[in-house]
């Protein structure tokens, strides 16, 4: 698993003289499948080089840029550890990837800036949420959405609280049980052995979520996607005494977690997290609504990458799979909107997302039938 942060994604969206390449498609975590998907990737990589001779690259110069990506297709290890989603940016100078809990469409962009609109789930109140899971033995962080899980590499982050502190005497006194639970299905959540731990051992597992909540910034860096807590109910109020990342769930997961898989915990957190995603979004839309009778609202593409441009954009609902060619002229503040794209044009969509992104506005990227009015994109101006 690969993160992107948002600091990184304002650095794509500044453009550039040269040419930059963004690549989508989906990967596979296991199965045959996996075995297509770095040819799906050479054959991605031979569009890509097509369509940059067609602009008037020279042979030599369309190879050295494509040889980052090349190299991957001789890293089999590579594409044995895919999430569910890869994208790939390059230019002459710079090569970036990430493997995504995103399921993306196969897709060759190739523009004067990086194509950023399907990575917008991942910043937007849509469905991306991460799972913490403490139990005794082990931490895990988890990242999901709405219809994958992935497991991040906590790096230097304590997975364990004896690891954390060094004091065995944990493992006496505060042991997981499970039994048979008072339904029937022998699926007893876990509990602490005894009594309730005591001062001393609240104090030490405070002095544990205190290191977690210390690691947990790097991780998490430009991120505002809800945490849910999985593990004994006992945990959770001191593990929020202990956080300070503002979008941890009141709501979590009771139970041991080193019983659950990732799957299994991605099915019990989604229902936490809907509600959390449903409520921001809708709200978004009925601002829309409200304000559909005034000048405070439009759907009118040209109208509103202007207004983008300018900080006027408050929220934008952009439709996902759309593309809308044509290009922006900030001099003369005007927009050309053409059928079939044609040189130098762009998806206009992804421009006055990232302009939206870029002046401070929130951006939804949903699928084509959840952009209000059916139009390709709707937006709310501040004024």
């Amino acid at each position: 698993m690969d993160a992107i942060t948002m600091t990184e994604l304002k650095k794509f969206l500044v453009g550039g003289s040269d040419w930059h390449i963004s690549l989508y498609m989906p990967t596979h975590k296991a199965g045959q499948e996996t075995e297509q998907d770095p040819i799906r990737f050479k054959n991605l990589l031979q569009e890509t080089e097509a369509r940059l001779l067609a602009k008037g690259l020279r042979t030599p110069d369309v190879q050295e840029i494509l040889e980052p990506a090349q190299r991957l297709l001789q890293e089999p290890d590579f594409w044995r550890h895919q999430s569910h989603g890869l994208a790939v940016f390059f230019t002459p100078d710079n090569f970036y990837f990430y493997r995504l809990p995103l399921h993306f469409e196969e897709l060759v962009m190739i523009s004067r800036r990086f194509y950023i609109k399907p990575l917008l789930p991942l910043f937007a109140s849509d469905g991306h949420f991460y799972i913490l899971a403490l139990s005794q033995n082990q931490v895990r962080l988890l990242e999901g959405t709405r219809d994958t899980i992935d497991e991040i590499d906590l790096g230097s982050m304590p997975e364990s609280i004896t690891e954390a502190l060094q004091y065995e005497r944990f493992h006496k006194h505060l042991q997981f049980h499970t039994g048979t639970s008072s339904d029937g299905t022998g699926d007893r959540p876990g509990g602490f052995h005894g009594h309730d731990p005591s001062d001393d051992d609240k104090n030490m597992l405070l002095r544990w979520f205190h290191k977690i909540d210390d690691e947990l910034p790097n991780l998490l860096v430009g991120r505002q996607s809800p945490i849910v807590l999985s593990g004994v109910e006992y945990l959770f109020p001191l593990y929020k005494e202990a956080n300070s990342y503002p979008h941890v769930l009141e709501e979590g997961i009771p139970g041991n977690p080193e019983q659950l898989r990732p799957e299994e915990l991605q099915a019990r957190a989604w229902p936490l997290v809907q509600p959390f995603f449903m409520q921001a979004e809708e709200q978004a839309a009925e601002q829309y609504y409200h304000l559909s009778a005034t000048k405070k609202t439009t759907t009118d593409v040209k109208e509103a990458v202007r207004a983008s441009y300018h900080g006027r954009t408050d929220v934008l609902f952009v439709a996902l799979g759309v593309q809308v060619w044509g290009n922006f002229d900030p001099s003369s503040n005007t927009v050309h909107i053409n059928q079939t794209p044609e040189p130098n044009d762009e998806d206009l969509l992804d421009l006055a997302a990232m302009q939206t992104i870029l002046n401070g506005g929130t951006v939804y990227a949903v699928e084509p039938e959840q952009v209000p009015d059916n139009a390709a994109l709707a937006a709310v101006f501040r004024y």
